[in-house]
């Protein structure tokens, strides 16, 4: 059997079509040691049993300063300039008790209400977005339509002042495509900067003056006496702000695409709107726009698919080869918008389950929906080989989508 060589993950031709080496990865090395880009290693786990139980051991943990001194001296933080040290503080990168006191904390303000009654906005913003395009007959989709959507709705979601949204996704992006390697880390420090010092005074002027918006509300929210911090809010709004659009971002972008590359499904939604809620669950199964959850990292000395995994490991599960695991899902390689149950990972699962999954899910369903019955003839006005996928570790999309109709 040949040696499975490790592809550089964090690549766009890699992006373009990683499942053929997921699905190599499940079959024969399923807890695989990978190196990625700056030349640290990993474990990818990708058979979907794996990568929940993964999701859910508090023995993986995300904080490396947690990993156990059994075996060991305690584990240092790695080194961040002093501006961005409340960013690792942030909710994603914390274990029990720290991130459930967090994420009680957040729900408090980011309530089921709160997103419901975004509903009548989001359906606006996407009429308003399609009209602006509809003479012209064509439309790059990401830029023109999937990126607003979930902009504008997470800086009207936090109050942030319309005329400072355009720098949000330009931060952000900086911040989310860079891997581990050192120049990469360099380019992305001055946009992390930026967004750190634009939000203090965003959190200020909201103490100063609340107002009737989600910041102001995880400025106020409280529990048994206790609230956020100055950094912690900080870390939380920006978790927010990123976390917020990117991945919606790319599940619209890439349902979008996979609904062209699958016309009768397309059609088939185009008859019976009732299926989209449905599809939308298996267009994020299929399309993973979380492709590697974040990084967690062995506690203790332990197994895990038979493979040893020593301490302070870093463990990364990969929740587009879960969400194709042929154990999992029957015939997962084909669209599916009837597929029940379909219990994908795409929003990860256990305490770190993401927190903005309905708002996410709401966003997407609306965003299909619009283009699917405003847009007749939608097709592709470029070769599918032209189409160029972000590079970036963790989150798989196209950087643009060019349409006609």
């Amino acid at each position: 059997m040949a040696a499975i060589l490790s592809p550089n993950l964090a690549s766009p031709q890699f992006k373009a079509d990683p499942h053929p080496f997921y699905a190599r990865l499940r079959a024969e090395a399923p807890v695989y040691r990978a190196t990625l880009p700056g030349r640290q290693p990993a474990w990818l786990v990708t058979r979907y049993d794996d990568v929940s139980a993964l999701l859910k051991d508090a023995r993986f943990v995300k904080d490396r300063r947690n990993l156990s001194t059994a075996n060991g001296p305690p584990a240092t933080a790695p080194w961040v300039p002093a501006m961005l040290k409340p960013l690792a503080e942030n909710m994603l990168d914390l274990d029990a008790p720290a991130h459930t006191r967090l994420r009680a904390l957040v729900h408090k303000a980011f309530t089921p209400a709160r997103v419901a009654g975004l509903q009548g906005r989001i359906e606006q913003l996407c009429d308003d977005l399609l009209a602006r395009v509809r003479r012209a007959g064509r439309i790059e989709l990401i830029h023109q339509y999937a990126l607003p959507i979930p902009t504008t709705i997470i800086a009207e979601l936090l109050g942030i002042p319309a005329a400072d949204r355009h720098r949000f996704h330009a931060w952000s992006a900086r911040i989310v495509t860079a891997t581990n390697r050192g120049p990469d880390m360099l380019r992305a420090l001055p946009a992390a900067w930026q967004l750190v010092r634009y939000v203090r005074g965003q959190v200020a002027a909201r103490r100063a003056q609340p107002g009737d918006d989600l910041l102001s509300a995880l400025v106020q929210a409280e529990d048994g006496g206790d609230t956020l911090s100055a950094d912690e809010l900080l870390a939380m709004v920006i978790i927010l702000l990123i976390a917020g659009h990117e991945t919606t971002v790319n599940a619209i972008g890439s349902g979008i695409l996979t609904l062209l590359q699958n016309p009768a499904v397309l059609e088939e939604l185009r008859a019976d709107p009732a299926l989209l809620p449905g599809a939308v669950e298996e267009l994020l199964r299929y399309c993973s726009p979380v492709e590697i959850a974040t990084e967690r990292y062995a506690r203790e000395d332990r197994e895990l698919g038979g493979v040893p995994i020593r301490r302070g490991d870093l463990v990364l599960g990969v929740l587009a080869s879960a969400n194709r695991d042929e154990r999992q899902f029957a015939d997962p390689d084909r669209i599916d918008i009837r597929r029940t149950p379909n219990r994908h990972l795409a929003f990860g699962q256990g305490a770190h389950y993401c927190v903005g999954a309905p708002l996410a899910r709401l966003e997407t369903q609306i965003a299909l929906r619009t283009v699917i019955q405003q847009m007749p003839a939608l097709r592709l006005a470029t070769a599918p080989t032209q189409l160029r996928w972000q590079r970036g570790v963790f989150l798989r999309g196209v950087e643009q989508l060019p349409l006609a109709f």
